[in-house]
C-alpha cells in the first residue's frame, strides 16, 4: 500500500486514571484505571486511518511489554506501522488523569521516541505521500529532516508543536506548510518568535478575546502558509494568506478530552486527502473527528471511523 498520509512521531503507552476531582497537593483520591495505546503520532495515525486515509505510522518503541503491545494494537486496528525497536530504551509512557468534566492532566516520559533518528525513517514514503505529519514528541533533528524531505517533493507538511517544549526550534517552521497549535502552544510561539506581532506578553485568555482580524494578522507573522489554532470548545481558527475563518466546535458530551487535539490533526490530514487539499473543508471535517473522539474514554481507541464521521456530519447539517 502506498500511503497518502505518513505520520512520523511518537508512540506512548497511556496509563489513565479516571476520578471525580483531581487530587490537591498531598491528597489521595480513588479512581478507575485503564491502560491503552497513545502518543500524539500514533493517535494521529489511527485517527487518519479510521477517517479513511491510507496511512503509515513511523515511530520507535522499546523492547518491552509496552512495545510488544504497540505492535499488537497496530495489527488489530489495521494501522500500517513501521516500528523501530530500540533495545536500550523504554517505550514511552504517560500517566493521564481525567476528571468528571473530561479535563485531563498528563505527565509523559518520551523514552524511545527521542531515539528515533533520521536514519530510522524510510525516505520513499516521504517522497510519495500527499501529507506528512510530525509533532513535538520526537527528536527535533529528525522532525526537521522529515519535514524538509517531504516538502521538497511536494507533500503538504503538517506540524503539530505539541507538547510545546523549551527546546523547540523555530527553524522547523521553514519546512512547515500547515502549523496546528492549540491556544497555549500558539501563545508560546507568538511570545518567542522575533517577527511575531503579538508582543511578548500574550496570554491564552487574551488570545480567546482577540478579534478575528488581529488574530489573522498575528498568524501571518509566523511565516507559515497555513496556521490553524485549535481552541477547544470554541472550535478552531484557520488562517491562509488573504483569508481566514472561524470554525465552530460541535457541542457534545465530553467524556475524555485527552486525544482531542490528535483527533483533529489526524482528521485534518485525512481531510486534506479527501477534499483535495482544501484546507477549510479539511478543518471542518477534523472538527467533527475531534468532537466524536472526546465522547469516548481513551485516545487511540476513541478515534471514530469514516462512517461514524459521515453520519455525525449529516445529522449536524440537518439539525
Amino acid at each position: 500500500m502506498n500511503p497518502s498520509v505518513v505520520v512520523v512521531g511518537s508512540f506512548i503507552q497511556d496509563l489513565a486514571f479516571f476520578t471525580r476531582d483531581f487530587p490537591r497537593p498531598g491528597e489521595t483520591v480513588v479512581g478507575d484505571f485503564r491502560a491503552g495505546p497513545g502518543g500524539k503520532g500514533f493517535n494521529q495515525a489511527v485517527a487518519a486511518t479510521r477517517a479513511g486515509a491510507k496511512t503509515l505510522f513511523i515511530g520507535a518503541v522499546g523492547s518491552d511489554a509496552f512495545g510488544a503491545g504497540a505492535h499488537k494494537f497496530a495489527r488489530a486496528a489495521g494501522v500500517q506501522a513501521h516500528f523501530v525497536d530500540k533495545k536500550k530504551e523504554a517505550t514511552g509512557a504517560a500517566v493521564v488523569s481525567i476528571d468528571a468534566h473530561g479535563q485531563n492532566q498528563i505527565i509523559v516520559s518520551l523514552g524511545a521516541n527521542l531515539a528515533l533518528h533520521k536514519r530510522d525513517v524510510p525516505v520513499p514514503p516521504l517522497r510519495t505521500a500527499a501529507v506528512v505529519v510530525c509533532q513535538g514528541e520526537s527528536d527535533f533533528r529528525t522532525v526537521a529532516h522529515v519535514l524538509r524531505t517531504a516538502r521538497a517533493t511536494g507533500a503538504v507538511t503538517v506540524l503539530n508543536p505539541a507538547p510545546m517544549r523549551a527546546d523547540f526550534d523555530p527553524a522547523l517552521l521553514k519546512h512547515t506548510e500547515v502549523l496546528i497549535p492549540n491556544e497555549t502552544e500558539f501563545v508560546t510561539l507568538a511570545n518567542q518568535l522575533p517577527r511575531s506581532s503579538g508582543g511578548r506578553n500574550l496570554t491564552p485568555e487574551a488570545l480567546l478575546r482577540m478579534p478575528a482580524d488581529r488574530l489573522h494578522t498575528l498568524c501571518r507573522s509566523f511565516g507559515v502558509p497555513v496556521v490553524i489554532v485549535t481552541l477547544g470548545a470554541q472550535g478552531c481558527f484557520v488562517s491562509e494568506p488573504g483569508v481566514y475563518v472561524r470554525i465552530h466546535a460541535h457541542e457534545v458530551e465530553a467524556v475524555d478530552a485527552t486525544g482531542a487535539g490528535d483527533a483533529f490533526v489526524g482528521g485534518f490530514a485525512a481531510g486534506l486527502v479527501r477534499f483535495k487539499r482544501n484546507v477549510f473543508e479539511a478543518a471542518h471535517f477534523a472538527t467533527a473527528v475531534a468532537a466524536l473522539a472526546v465522547t469516548l474514554p481513551g485516545t487511540a481507541t476513541a478515534m471514530p471511523t469514516a462512517r461514524e464521521i459521515t453520519r455525525f456530519l449529516k445529522k449536524r447539517d440537518h439539525a
